[in-house]
């Protein structure tokens, strides 16, 4: 097999599948309208693929998510990418161990964002999947990179796989694209859980050691080998 087949049949599988995660986007109510959107890298290419712009979810295809290499610049595809396309190519260019990212507005989560204010670690949810609180990044305009920078600079000072972007929205990251899907859904569960026990009272944070250690085992013991985020597959893009 040649090399053009070899990274044709790669684009067109990575197409089938991140058209199939969308759905996974409404499914679990992390979008409205044709808000979010769903990006996975090229292996071993200077390339991503990710959904068109404006483009209504039931009317999404394999065919139509856009190609575009990390300057954003369409590389393929009959519509235009996603208005976050730069933001993302910024993304991948920086965090080398990224494969995938996920945009959505999910209300719980994109309420925290609005207030600037991160999630705590009171779940052990949060300390198995976040690592500690799920950071607030700075306000962005949309359009360029500038969000881009925000995440990565944001991510780099934790071991979070989401933010909450000030004033806009959540962007979560992972290995694969299924696992920033994954990522995205479990954000808007403890944001929306912690957000009622706020309403009773205020939740008790999780000792540092236990975050660490619930963190390590969620990371390197739990679930099945190979599975995304599990034994076997990269880590969180935070240094700590």
């Amino acid at each position: 097999m040649s090399a053009v087949t070899g990274v044709q049949e790669t684009v067109a599988a990575l197409r089938r599948e991140v058209c199939a995660l969308h759905e996974q986007l409404i499914r679990y109510q992390l979008v409205v309208w044709t808000a979010g959107n769903v990006s996975a890298r090229v292996p071993g290419h200077e390339l991503l693929v990710i959904k068109p712009s404006g483009v209504a979810y039931d009317e999404l295809t394999p065919e139509n998510m856009v190609v575009c290499d990390l300057d954003g610049r369409v590389v393929e595809g009959e519509h235009a990418p996603s208005s976050d396309t730069e933001a993302q190519a910024y993304v991948y260019r920086e965090l080398p161990q990224v494969g995938g990212v996920v945009h959505t507005h999910s209300t719980y989560a994109t309420a925290w964002a609005s207030r600037g204010e991160p999630v705590p670690c009171v779940l052990t949810m949060v300390a198995d999947e976040f690592g500690g609180e799920i950071p607030v990044g700075p306000f962005a305009m949309i359009g360029d990179d500038s969000i881009g920078r925000g995440i990565v600079s944001t991510l780099r000072a934790s071991r979070s796989s989401a933010v909450l972007m000030r004033n806009h929205g959540v962007f979560t990251v992972g290995p694969t694209a299924a696992a920033a899907v994954k990522a995205a859904v479990m954000c808007e569960d403890v944001a929306r859980t912690v957000h009622i026990a706020r309403q009773i009272g205020e939740p008790v944070p999780i000792a540092q050691h236990h975050v660490d250690a619930l963190h390590d085992r969620y990371r390197n013991v739990y679930g099945q080998p190979g599975q995304p985020g599990q034994p076997g597959q990269p880590g969180q893009p935070g240094q700590h």
